[in-house]
């Protein structure tokens, strides 16, 4: 309980963490940086880190001139890049095996859900994966256990990357220091985190109902 409430707490307070680590490492920063969100995106045991909060708050510090908004972009989104393609080799390898044997973090149910997203917008799932946790971890790994074609999966893993960093990098680069944002930053990266469990909660109403109508 320790370390769930440790990780929540840093998650929540990313603006202070942050803060610290920037004071002490300096540039060695961006090498942190590029670990979570390449982690985050690259290792299916480690969904539960921080990704669209974090390139959030590092957009905020950037704009106040603690980081370089250009240096941050090109490392954040070659970490997002390089972590799916990691994922996705990882998956078509591994996978299986790994399926068969279901760990802590490796659940069925998240294959699933994965899955179900694949039916239902098929390859344009690399990029819309991107904003939804858990999600955005097992898709690239499910894309390599089912033997994707690597150069169509590199087409929509760049653009998905890409867009995934630049839509919340620049959010905070712009939005993260107006006063109510700034003074509030806990409250933004809470509902930050909400917004991003929006899509999955409303595709499980939607197949709930249906699901309801068929019976």
């Amino acid at each position: 309980m320790g370390l769930i409430s440790s990780l929540i707490d840093s998650i929540l307070h990313l603006d202070r963490y942050l803060s610290l680590i920037i004071q002490n490492f300096g540039l060695w920063t961006y090498l942190f940086l590029f670990a979570i969100i390449f982690a985050e995106t690259g290792l299916v045991v480690t969904p539960f880190l921080p990704g669209d909060s974090l390139l959030f708050a590092v957009g905020s510090f950037a704009s106040i001139g603690a980081l370089n908004i250009f240096w941050a972009f090109l490392i954040l989104g070659a970490a997002a890049i390089l972590g799916d393609s990691l994922n996705y080799s990882v998956g078509k390898f591994l996978g299986k095996k790994a399926i068969e044997h279901e760990t802590r973090f490796i659940k069925k149910e998240y294959i699933e859900k994965t899955q179900h997203f694949y039916e239902k917008y098929g390859t344009k799932t690399i990029v819309l994966a991107r904003f939804v946790p858990i999600v955005r971890t097992f898709a690239p790994f499910v894309a390599g256990v089912a033997r994707m074609n690597y150069f169509k999966f590199l087409l929509y893993n760049v653009a998905g990357g890409i867009a995934w960093v630049a839509i919340f990098l620049f959010g905070g680069y712009f939005f993260g220091n107006i006063p109510i944002v700034k003074n509030n930053f806990t409250v933004v990266i809470f509902i930050i985190i909400l917004a991003s469990f929006v899509p999955p909660l409303v595709e499980y109403w939607r197949h709930r109902r249906m699901k309801n109508r068929a019976v």
